[in-house]
């Protein structure tokens, strides 16, 4: 199938290279003339792992092509994907100004029949609009049908997730353009779900908001097992031999961030005020992730007290391993705390680390490298699980400080590495601290 797809983001561009990986002929559509000349290039614009093997295989292969024209890129189009932006309004609701952007584009380029996919996270009832405004907008004899196809993508995992995915949901309100869709998929042989567009939609939010709130549950019992003696870790894995609620999303830290759940959660409670709904359980979950973002700074002031000119190694920026996504990570309102109370922080991530000077500024510092990042502090927050701070020589750090004081937000460490060394204090989340030589 000839498919263009118009936004060339961690979506956008995941979707591309996949499709074209699977046989189709794809070309990506971005505004952005910078991105365009990069990918063209074969280089992408993001870090996502497989991403460059992907990209280049199929520019090569002459499958997958990038343009800025609206026109060029919608001339062969069977189906058309809307991969754009929609980010959040002050008041929580999704901005789908970029997307009625992208439909005014496709009205204005459009002289043939076509499938419209939308696989921007929109709210319910997107789908309908989407629809009205295209059948205004587009001459009579040009006839579309619009499609809800939400994306269920992790950063990190983009690639694995488009090609072996879990489910694929098609919302349509004519079968003849569901199938199309189910026919474009077909190559990858994974389960398909064809319901109305606005379930598709709500499927979509309420899978997000679902997921972050097993987080904030399992983080709400970390806490308690603090205070009553308990371990979260074996708790957790208590609850996920259970095949009702499973192992996923049971892993206790500092919260969730990234570019979609923060933003879903906040979109589904705007939807649900205003069908008059008061989803209580949303409402929690929100607070119980904005209070444990900064946990590791309340363990910090619960062992220092004072921290004004004290220095601190702050161990991963990215939201999550394996991505350079900065959008709503927990590095960010820990660092600003910290700054405000006068500590130092020196801070460190394998990826993020040009991204996360751009968000957070000049009131922290960056190094280039891991021990660069712990050299002479007084203690090491780890933030990001990556693995390169997963697998940091203990040991040889023990040999430097007296304590090794470490303060675990992602509990990554090996506590029986831990434990054996002479002089350590070890703050992991939900768990028993260890503490020697003190």
């Amino acid at each position: 199938m000839n498919i263009s797809i118009i936004g060339t983001g961690y979506v956008g561009l995941s979707t591309g290279v996949c499709l074209a990986e699977i046989g189709h002929d794809v070309v990506c559509i971005d505004t952005d003339q910078k991105k365009i000349a990069l990918l063209k290039s074969g280089i992408s614009p993001i870090y996502e792992p497989g991403m460059d093997e992907l990209l280049e295989k199929n520019i090569a292969a002459k499958r997958l092509s990038f343009t800025n024209s609206h026109q060029e890129g919608l001339a062969q189009a069977e189906i058309i994907i809307i991969a754009v932006g929609t980010p959040q309004k002050e008041d929580g609701s999704a901005d789908l100004s970029y997307l009625e952007t992208a439909v005014a584009d496709i009205a204005a380029n459009l002289s043939h029949d076509a499938v419209v996919i939308i696989k921007s996270t929109v709210p319910v009832g997107t789908n309908d609009r989407v629809r009205q405004m295209l059948q205004q907008l587009l001459p009579d004899h040009v006839k579309v049908d619009v499609v809800s196809n939400p994306e269920f993508l992790r950063q990190g995992s983009a690639i694995r997730d488009t090609l072996e995915a879990d489910r694929i949901v098609i919302g349509a309100e004519n079968e003849a353009a569901a199938l199309k869709v189910k026919e474009m998929y077909a190559p990858l042989n994974v389960p398909v779900l064809i319901t109305s567009n606005r379930s598709a939609e709500m499927i979509k939010y309420a899978s997000n908001s679902f997921l972050a709130t097993k987080i904030s549950f399992i983080n709400e019992i970390a806490n308690l097992c603090e205070a009553a003696g308990a371990d979260v870790l074996a708790v957790a894995k208590g609850m996920g031999y259970d095949k009702r609620i499973g192992s996923h999303f049971l892993n206790a830290g500092i919260g969730y961030g990234g570019s979609c759940f923060p933003k879903d959660v906040k979109a589904l409670l705007h939807t649900a005020k205003q069908f008059g709904r008061e989803f209580a359980l949303l409402k929690e979950t929100v607070a119980v992730n904005e209070s444990q973002r900064t946990l590791l700074v309340d363990k910090v002031l619960a062992r220092f007290g004072n921290v004004a000119g004290l220095r601190f190694a702050m161990l991963g920026l990215a939201f999550k391993p394996e991505t350079d996504d900065m959008r709503e990570a927990p590095s960010i309102p820990i660092s600003r705390r910290l700054a405000e109370l006068g500590a130092v922080v020196v801070a460190y991530d394998p990826v993020a680390l040009e991204n996360g000077k751009r968000v957070i500024g000049d009131r922290i510092q960056y190094a280039n490298s891991l021990s660069e990042a712990v050299q002479d502090a007084d203690a090491l927050l780890i933030v990001t699980e990556w693995d390169e701070i997963k697998n940091m020589d203990l040991e040889k750090l023990a040999a430097q400080k007296n304590p090794l004081i470490i303060f675990d937000g992602r509990n990554c460490l090996d506590e029986a590495k831990i434990a054996a060394l002479p002089a350590v204090e070890y703050y992991p989340v939900g768990r028993p601290a260890i503490i020697k030589g003190k």
